[in-house]
């Protein structure tokens, strides 16, 4: 059985309109039922379920045709995915995304895409002018980040942390740095944590020391480390509690964790900064800390 999950995303409100036909009342909670779902949903509905979360504002302002168009799928796969969730019809699942628009702020991509336009006129091309584009890309996810993180996620994440004995710590390649930052801070504030860092591929040993009194941490992006994602199942399997940290509701992540937290890093010229992920770690261990 998958375990609980609690997911991380914005612009909800209080009171909501229930649409026609019984499907989600907003966007957080159709994401939540598509991750639920995926694995069971055909091929197309998992194309579309895929083009939806990547591009909500275009399944809110475009028309059926252009958006199967983009979504390289037929208009009547959109209608079968509307009602595959509950939807009386396309224009039901849309008016949830139309709703999410109007309550949000710009997106973090809108915030990019605004930073590249405003540096597209510049000539100077030098080390300053990526140190500037950095900087500004990252401002904008740090922004992000503190919008979309639920304050009842960062206290669960704590609350599994604090009551574990040991801390076991997980993450492969671009992520791996941020495992490596909480194995040191988590012992400079008293904390026992174990980096299963897979060195001479004894990672199966190291999760062999996972029990259920501990807790773990796992960090992975897409394209979603085996080793990490395979951890994670073991650790579901043993009861050990997870906090996961990854960059949208598709995760393989998301079914398994008890806390799950979606981060959108910079990126410039396809090189992905670690700014966000790196303040959402700090911030873990600081609050750690501090609550003893």
């Amino acid at each position: 059985m998958p375990k609980r999950k609690s997911l991380t995303s914005s612009g909800t409100r209080a009171r909501r309109a229930t649409p026609a036909g019984g499907g989600p009342a907003d966007v957080v909670g159709l994401n939540r039922e598509i991750s639920a779902r995926y694995p069971t949903l055909s091929k197309r509905l998992r194309q579309i379920a895929e083009f939806a979360l990547k591009h909500p504002n275009e399944i809110a302002i475009e028309s059926i045709a252009v958006i199967a168009q983009h979504a390289g799928v037929q208009p009547s796969a959109l209608i079968r995915f509307a009602k595959a969730f509950g939807f009386e019809g396309f224009s039901d699942l849309q008016r949830i995304f139309q709703q999410r628009l109007r309550e949000s702020r710009p997106s973090y991509s809108e915030r990019i895409a605004a930073m590249r336009e405003e540096l597209h006129g510049q000539s100077d091309r030098g080390p300053l002018a990526i140190l500037t584009r950095f900087a500004e890309a990252n401002i904008a996810a740090l922004q992000h980040l503190c919008e979309e993180t639920k304050a009842g996620d960062l206290d669960r994440a704590v609350q599994i942390l604090r009551k574990a004995e040991t801390i076991h710590l997980v993450a492969q390649r671009r992520s791996f740095p941020l495992a490596a930052y909480l194995y040191y801070a988590l012992s400079k504030i008293g904390r026992r944590a174990n980096l299963i860092d897979a060195i001479g591929g004894m990672d199966q040993e190291q999760r062999l020391l996972m029990e259920p009194r501990d807790a773990l941490v796992a960090i992975t992006y897409a394209d979603y480390t085996p080793r990490v994602v395979e951890t994670v199942a073991f650790a579901a399997q043993r009861k050990v509690p997870v906090v996961g940290i990854t960059d949208q509701p598709l995760s393989p992540l998301t079914a398994q964790c008890d806390v799950v937290f979606y981060v959108e890093d910079a990126a410039v010229h396809d090189f992905r900064s670690l700014g966000a992920s790196m303040c959402l770690a700090q911030s873990l261990v600081v609050a750690l800390g501090a609550t003893g």
